[in-house]
C-alpha cells in the first residue's frame, strides 16, 4: 500500500497501474492530503474491505447473511443554532454572488449497537467500504457513483434532491420542487464542465430520474442524472490524470467549484477527511468509483455520522437541517 507523500505521487502511480493493466484500489480524501493506492489483491491485508457494484472481497462472508441483531441507532445531531450559523454564512456568500450552490456538512454524534465492520457486512448498498488502521476506522455505504470508465467512455451519475418516500405524492413533490430541481441542474452543469476537461462529445443521457434507497427506517427517493463523455485519446488509461481533473466531486462541493471550496473551508467546523472523498477499483477492464457519502467514523471510542446537503439562496434552514438528520441512516433491512 502507498500512502502517497503527495497527490502528484498518487496520480503518477495510478497512471502507471492503468498503463500496465494492473488491478488496483484507491481511496482519496476530500482535501486530497492522504490518498491511498494499492494493488487490488492487497486490500484485505490492509484491513480494507470493499464492495463495488457487485464486486468485493469478503473472504467467505455472505453479504446477505441474516441479521442476528436488530439495528439500533440513536441520532444526536448538532444543535440547530450551530447549523443555522453556518447556513447563514453560506447564504451571505451566495447573496454576494460568490457561489450559487454550497454543500454544507456536519459531523453528528450517533450511538449504534453494531460494530462498524458488522455494519459493512450487513448493510446493502451499491458501494461499500470498510477501513481501519492505527489512526482511524470508518465504514460507508454510498448510493452515489462518481465516474465509471469503460470502452473509452466515462459515465457519471450525480445525485441531488432527496425526499422521504413515505410522504404522500413524494415523487411528484420532489420532481416539482423548484429549489431541488435548480440545485440538481447546477450539479449536472458542473459535472458536464468537469467531463469536458477530459472528454469530448459530452452529453446528458438521462436527466432527473428517480431512484429509491432503502434504509433502516423506510425508503428515500433521490434525483439522479446520467452524463456520458468520450475520453480524449491522449488520456486513454491515464486514470490518475482523469481523476485529478475532476476532484473533488462536484455533487458534494458546489459551484463555482474553486470559490465554493473556499466557503466550505471557512464555514464547516473541521476538515472532512475521507468523508465526501472518492474510492474505487480498476479490475483490469473497468474503472469504477463512488463518492464517499453515508459515512460513519469511529474516533476516541465514539461514533460520528457525517451528513449534509446543498444550500442555495432559496433554501429553508429548518428543511435543510431536517434533511441532514434524515440522511443519518444505515441500509440494514
Amino acid at each position: 500500500m502507498i500512502l502517497a507523500s503527495n497527490f502528484i505521487e498518487f496520480i503518477e502511480k495510478m497512471n502507471f497501474y492503468g498503463r500496465n493493466g494492473i488491478k488496483f484500489l484507491f481511496i482519496v480524501d476530500f482535501e486530497m492530503k492522504f490518498p491511498l493506492i494499492m494493488e487490488l489483491a492487497d486490500a484485505e491485508k490492509h484491513n480494507i474491505k470493499y464492495f463495488m457494484d457487485g464486486a468485493g472481497n469478503f473472504n467467505g462472508y455472505d453479504d446477505n447473511m441474516p441479521d442476528k441483531n436488530e439495528l439500533k441507532i440513536q441520532k444526536n445531531p448538532i444543535k440547530f443554532e450551530v447549523y443555522r450559523k453556518a447556513f447563514n454564512n453560506i447564504v451571505k456568500h451566495e447573496k454576494a454572488g460568490n457561489s450559487y450552490l454550497v454543500n454544507l456538512t456536519f459531523k453528528n454524534p450517533v450511538k449504534i449497537n453494531l460494530a462498524l465492520q458488522e455494519i459493512f457486512y450487513k448493510s446493502r448498498s451499491k458501494y461499500k467500504l470498510y477501513f481501519k488502521n492505527s489512526f482511524q476506522e470508518f465504514v460507508l455505504f454510498s448510493p452515489e457513483t462518481f465516474i465509471n470508465i469503460s470502452g473509452g467512455k466515462i459515465f457519471t451519475y450525480p445525485i441531488k434532491g432527496t425526499i422521504d418516500a413515505g410522504i404522500p405524492n413524494a415523487k411528484e413533490i420532489l420532481a416539482n420542487d423548484g429549489k431541488e430541481k435548480a440545485e440538481h441542474l447546477t450539479v449536472v452543469d458542473l459535472l458536464r464542465n468537469d467531463l469536458n476537461i477530459v472528454c469530448k462529445d459530452v452529453k446528458v443521457n438521462r436527466f432527473c430520474f428517480m431512484e429509491t434507497v432503502k434504509t433502516n427506517f423506510g425508503e428515500l427517493l433521490q434525483m439522479t442524472s446520467e452524463i456520458e463523455g468520450k475520453i480524449k485519446p491522449e488520456l486513454s488509461s491515464r486514470f490518475g490524470d482523469i481523476l485529478c481533473a475532476m476532484l473533488p466531486a462536484g455533487s458534494i462541493c458546489g459551484a463555482p467549484k474553486r470559490k465554493t471550496l473556499e466557503i466550505i473551508k471557512e464555514t464547516e467546523l473541521e476538515e472532512r477527511g475521507y468523508y465526501t472523498g472518492v474510492f474505487g477499483i480498476y479490475d483490469g477492464e473497468t474503472f469504477k468509483s463512488s463518492v464517499m457519502i453515508r459515512f460513519i467514523e469511529k474516533t476516541g471510542g465514539e461514533c460520528f455520522y457525517r451528513s449534509g446537503g446543498g444550500i442555495t439562496v432559496y433554501s429553508d434552514v429548518k428543511k435543510e437541517y431536517n434533511e441532514m438528520v434524515e440522511k443519518i441512516y444505515v441500509p440494514i433491512y
